[in-house]
């Protein structure tokens, strides 16, 4: 019999050991490392890997292991993480647990704050363990790998499974979309059905760990509203002959923050307010000409709420965050007597699909469109500052005016995700929950509060991207989604470890929980779900 807690552990600190920083060419290293590990682990294993696109560099790695029937559990996580650079004079130690940990403790001598001070105490403490990935989340992928061990060895077991590590999470989730479309040829080729998704992604949890022992049995969906906000420039020695691009994209920044109708509380749980994200003008440089163009972009989470809703409910705040301006500035042009500022035209909103089909019609903006996106995209750029850029060139394109707003997405967007009412997902729910109840100390919750790779593998609504599609200028050129069958459409939880301060230099792994817990957690799930 396999001994489970010492699997994990080993798989966590060879992985984690072995870097791969979300961009770097560590990154596109890991898959094929990895999947050399598993071929001498797994001798009776089917290992493969495929790229995440023609010609990039990364690849998904997956691990066929073959019991009875066709019937098949997918564990999947990712094997990307965020730079070691926070570490500062330790970043050597950052991927090395044990010779991190006496350092961290030696830095955190001198705590100052909170956060510090708990670390302090967990890594005395011993049930903590430190490490750029280890928490997100390699442990997560050790625990799978431990179990899988545990399936190999055994006699023809129900059912089969496979093992699917994937890069990119940390930026577009690259490797996930590619795994979910690559699933159906998979399954064709292999004789595989997939009843099932254990997701390993790691929780966070600042308390006693109760928030952290959790299975999730959907995940929340997130989009990235933006506003590019056309002004008329003037000089600032008479801003009242023009309106200001960035004062009317500030009072939609300030009417926006934590806004109750771009909060989705249709869950059991509490939805997350929207936040600022991103903010600037048009500007190449320092002048006393106001700005002509500003941008801003936002997280917006939703678990039951669709990105149709959540575009209009944008629009609506946009409307009246730029309105309320205008009256405000038009109250103190006649305080101060301002020739002409108690005349201020009405701003116009319009979407992004509107403004692209305006642009058409004056001449072929595609071409120009795409070539922009792709040039700033090899530099390097994000999507959503690429997106600024080309709604900047639509705008200009179309001959349009301003004052206005023009709303969109500028990124990739997540669906949120919830089991169904089909019998495999009725059967996960079922297996799930046996589960914890038999660990005892294990809660079932309605969703995962993080944006996750689930949003790709589990059962979602597709025909929501539609309006998302038609409102990111970056849709056909960078994000490239399929125009269907990109999303798995299997039934899909998360069943990760927990820690605390994940993407800082205080990242640590809830010791116990990763590599005791968690595999005969999936080991359990497993086999409610194979038989």
């Amino acid at each position: 019999m396999v001994d489970l807690a010492t699997r994990a552990r080993h798989w966590a600190l060879i992985l984690t050991a072995r870097p791969s920083v979300t961009g770097t060419a560590d990154e596109a290293a890991f898959g094929p490392w990895l999947a050399q590990e598993l071929r001498q682990t797994f001798a009776a294993a089917e290992v493969w890997t495929f790229p995440v696109a023609p010609g990039d560099a990364r690849h998904c790695v997956a691990m066929l292991l073959r019991g009875t029937g066709p019937a098949t559990v997918i564990l999947t996580g990712h094997y990307d993480t965020v730079t070691t650079a926070d570490y500062g004079d330790l970043a050597p130690l950052a991927t090395q647990p044990a010779a991190l940990t006496p350092a961290l403790i030696a830095r955190l001598e001198h705590a100052t704050t909170p956060a510090e001070h708990l670390a302090l105490h967990d890594l005395t403490s011993g049930t903590f363990l430190p490490g750029r990935g280890l928490l997100d989340m390699k442990a997560g992928l050790a625990a799978a790998l431990a179990l899988a061990e545990d399936f190999a060895a055994q006699q023809a077991p129900s059912g089969n499974l496979l093992f699917l590590a994937v890069p990119d999470e940390e930026a577009s989730s690259a490797g996930a979309r590619a795994a979910a479309v690559a699933l159906p040829g998979i399954a064709a080729q292999r004789g595989l059905t997939f009843v099932a998704v254990l997701n390993l992604d790691a929780i966070a949890d600042t308390g006693d760990g109760s928030a952290g022992r959790a299975i999730a049995l959907g995940t929340v969906g997130k989009v990235l509203p933006m506003a590019f906000v056309a002004g008329v420039a003037t000089h600032s020695g008479f801003p009242f002959n023009g309106v200001n691009a960035a004062v009317l994209l500030a009072a939609i920044c300030a009417r926006m923050e934590w806004a109750p109708e771009l909060t989705d509380d249709t869950a059991a749980q509490p939805g997350t307010p929207p936040s600022l994200l991103s903010m600037r003008d048009g500007k190449a440089g320092y002048d006393v000409t106001t700005p002509a163009t500003a941008f801003a972009a936002w997280n917006v989470l939703f678990h039951r709420r669709p990105p149709q809703d959540i575009l209009l409910a944008f629009e609506g705040l946009c409307h009246s965050a730029t309105r309320d301006c205008l009256t405000a500035l038009q109250d103190r042009a006649k305080l101060q007597r301002l020739p002409g500022g108690d005349a201020l035209p009405a701003v116009q909103v319009h979407r992004y699909a509107a403004v692209l089909q305006a642009a058409r019609q004056r001449g072929d903006v595609d071409t120009r469109l795409a070539t922009l996106a792709t040039t700033l995209h090899a530099a390097g750029q994000s999507l959503p500052d690429i997106s600024a850029r080309v709604m900047d060139l639509v705008w200009h394109a179309s001959g349009l005016s301003g004052p206005a707003v023009v709303v969109g997405f500028g990124s990739v967007p997540y669906l949120a995700t919830h089991l169904s009412t089909l019998p495999a997902a009725h059967r996960l729910d079922q297996a799930v929950r046996q589960a914890a109840a038999a660990a005892g100390n294990v809660d079932v919750t309605a969703y995962f509060a993080g944006i996750s790779d689930m949003s790709f593998f589990g059962e979602a609504d597709e025909a929501a991207l539609a309006p998302v599609a038609a409102n990111s200028p970056v849709w056909d050129a960078l994000i490239r989604w399929p125009q269907a069958g990109a999303l798995a459409q299997v039934p899909t939880v998360n069943i990760g470890p927990w820690g605390r301060d994940y993407h800082t230099p205080l990242e640590r792994l809830h010791v116990d929980h990763a590599f005791t817990l968690l595999p005969r957690l999936l080991r359990d799930v497993v086999v409610g779900v194979l038989g």
